[in-house]
């Protein structure tokens, strides 16, 4: 096949592209890095023609054109599967909105309950056999490019090429148009910045839990970051990487030689992930690295598939939990900061995996923009805090007062647990909540 004739024949601009886009379509941007750029910009441009215009992404990295314009809602609609800082600006716009899910759920939800009309995403560029790697950003793309009735591809000559499982990768026989874009800078992620005390006293608590030849998946922020750090300068080794998302952590211990794969039960020696984000060194590690491998968001996060991999480590983070054990990774009362994403299904699967342990890891308190100090650990979860974690699926709670194993305790035993974990200001007053619930037995220490 000639491909580069075909490549030729569906070359087209951004302006002509997204005039297939009309009122009331549904329009995916993809995931993360692959959101688009030039046919974003030549969307918002159409914004006076089209009214009703429904737009999907997940952990956007930058302002999206299309809501920019004060009366951008009044055109777009913002539909977020996993919310960054961006897309929470967006909502709060006036102009946006979260879908809830389970992360390992999100290509099944393009199979059987949502439809696509055009589809945009940055690829990178086309290899001699016409093939367009998706780059960061394996997750769902597959399932929703089958999906959309037009596809268009952004080609960004600074994406790495990412070696993958089926599913990583779109042919221009099956592309309807093409757009050269503007090669803009991979987007950047910062690791939070420096350790603080807290990630360092959690971290200490965490990594003598890992066992040498551990499978191990790091949640996004600075704590599962400083435990990656802390990792790569242990003494561990033969270790495996098994993830929902690929981060610097990772690269830290690949050259540090704690990661080889070895024992690995699945795709033995290759480090997985469904998306990346992170350094420019990160991303120079992985593009066309065979040790790195991507793959769809429904095998990486799937329980059963992370079941198989003995002595699986799962460490997230989490705003807070109360001391029924529910943890809550998604939102400060009413207000949406994040999502379950894979929270959930890697709390699951680690428990289910011999050896396997689930690490749900956050400083004992935070202090609000007044100056005041709360507790992370309240009696019952804020007035519409979101159930990212059941209390029946916890398996570590760790702080940097300690850690606790939830598994087998009864409801007095976890709050007893729980409260010793607590910032020690916080604890009597929690103890006082706790006899008012009826989980506080009175031999219980006062």
């Amino acid at each position: 096949m000639d491909y580069k004739g075909l490549y030729q024949q569906k070359l087209t601009s951004a302006e002509e592209a997204v005039k297939v886009v009309k009122s009331g379509d549904w329009v995916d941007y993809g995931w993360c890095t692959n959101h688009p750029v030039s046919l974003d910009k030549a969307l918002a441009a159409r914004k006076d023609e089209l009214t009703d215009v429904k737009i999907r992404g997940g952990v956007t990295m930058w302002m999206p054109e299309v809501a920019k314009a004060e009366d951008a809602g009044d055109h777009f609609t913002w539909h977020s599967w996993h919310c960054s800082g961006l897309d929470r600006k967006v909502i709060s716009k006036g102009c946006g909105f979260f879908i809830p899910m389970r992360y390992s759920e999100l290509p099944r939800f393009y199979r059987e309950n949502v439809d696509v009309d055009v589809a945009m995403i940055q690829v990178t560029p086309m290899d001699k056999h016409g093939n367009f790697s998706y780059a960061l950003a394996a997750s769902h793309l597959a399932d929703m490019l089958d999906k959309a009735k037009v596809i268009i591809l952004e080609v960004n000559e600074n994406l790495p090429w990412i070696y993958g499982l089926t599913g990583s990768e779109i042919n221009i026989k099956d592309v309807d148009m093409v757009v050269e874009g503007e090669n803009p800078p991979v987007a950047q992620l910062g690791g939070g910045g420096e350790p603080t005390e807290v990630d360092k006293a959690v971290a200490n608590l965490v990594v003598p839990e890992i066992p040498d030849g551990a499978c191990l998946q790091l949640g996004i922020g600075g704590m599962p970051n400083t435990i990656g750090s802390m990792i790569a300068q242990s003494d561990l080794k033969d270790l495996s990487v098994h993830t929902e998302m690929y981060v610097d952590g990772f690269v830290d211990m690949a050259e540090a030689g704690k990661i080889t794969g070895r024992n690995k039960a699945l795709d033995k020696g290759r480090q997985v992930f469904a998306f990346a984000a992170g350094s420019q060194r990160m991303y120079d590690y992985m593009d066309r690295n065979p040790d790195v491998m991507a793959a769809p968001v429904d095998y990486t996060n799937d329980v059963h598939v992370i079941s198989q991999i003995d002595n699986f480590v799962s460490i997230n983070n989490a705003i807070d939990m109360d001391l029924f054990g529910q943890v809550n990774a998604e939102s400060a009362g009413l207000k949406h900061i994040s999502g379950t994403g894979g929270q959930l299904d890697f709390a699951m699967g680690a428990y289910l995996s011999k050896g396997g342990k689930s690490f749900i890891c956050m400083s004992s308190t935070v202090t609000g923009k007044d100056g005041s100090v709360k507790s992370r650990i309240v009696p019952t979860l804020t007035n519409g805090s979101i159930a990212t974690d059941p209390r029946s699926c916890v398996h570590y709670i760790v702080t940097e007062y300690g850690m606790v194993n939830m598994k087998g305790l009864s409801t007095w035993e976890r709050a007893e647990q729980i409260i010793n974990i607590a910032h020690p200001d916080f604890r009597d007053q929690l103890i006082k909540d706790a006899e008012k619930m009826g989980i506080w037995r009175r031999s219980n220490k006062k």
